[in-house]
């Protein structure tokens, strides 16, 4: 019985996250060059938004490239800013024939013009869609967008527009990449790893995390049903006792 069978549907997180990890590392095991791997994870991309969108997910965000990213050797980040930009054109009928919406957050104005332009255009030629949103981390920090939300309130309070007991957690979120978004409910790392790499670190407060031995390449619907379907099987009980919950 595939785990999508036990999934129950009207209990879907929202919002799933996933960190993409392994592709290095799978490419490898096929005596492959980084590249390879993360040429791929393309398809690992597609099938999870798929599968996301078909469950009734209503948002998706991957993380596809940190801030620390760009000290990675020169070569390999100049493919995958190429790999972004054929990725990004060629799955654009795939996105809008499966009613998927796409976003950005980070910090896009370090993004090479043509990968700028082409999200540009993929965000704009999407917009109207509506089933779910797909988000990619590009050139993402979770500690530079907090550094970010506290400048803009900073500024916001020393010009007299907001007092220091307007600040609470609500406004923050207003002031992240997220504002519109629901909190991920559920986060996803492949590869056996097991931190957050400076990825959404305010929102995932309270997610659940699911953590896979397999390389992000190797991940396919049976695994997002099967991270689904763990999730559903835990207590959130949100600083609250069992009993509380139950009573």
């Amino acid at each position: 019985m595939s785990f999508k069978e036990k999934i129950d549907t009207h209990r879907l997180p929202k919002h799933i996250a996933v960190i993409m990890d392994g592709n290095g590392r799978w490419a490898k095991q096929q005596g492959k060059n980084r590249i390879f791997g993360h040429t791929n994870g393309v398809r690992a991309v597609r099938e999870t938004a798929e599968a996301c969108a078909e469950l009734g997910v209503q948002y998706l965000t991957v993380y596809a490239f940190s801030t620390e990213n760009w000290n990675r050797p020169e070569m390999e980040v100049n493919a995958l800013m190429a790999l972004l930009v054929n990725t990004i054109d060629g799955e654009l009928k795939t996105l809008t024939k499966n009613d998927i919406r796409l976003g950005v957050i980070g910090d896009v104005d370090s993004l090479p013009a043509s990968v700028a332009k082409q999200l540009r255009n993929a965000i704009e030629k999407t917009a109207h869609c509506k089933r779910m949103q797909l988000t990619l981390a590009l050139s993402y920090s979770g500690k530079a967008e907090i550094v970010r939300a506290m400048k803009q309130i900073a500024l916001k309070v020393q010009s007299g527009e907001i007092g220091l007991h307007e600040i609470t957690d609500d406004l923050i979120h207003r002031n992240l990449y997220t504002y519109g978004m629901p909190d991920p409910e559920l986060l996803i790392r492949t590869s056996g790893e097991q931190r957050l790499s400076n990825f959404l670190l305010w929102q995932l407060a309270y997610a659940e995390f699911y953590f896979t031995e397999v390389f992000w390449p190797d991940f396919d619907r049976e695994e997002l049903y099967k991270a689904v379907y763990t999730y559903q099987n835990r207590e959130r009980r949100f600083g609250k006792t069992s009993e509380q919950l139950h009573s």
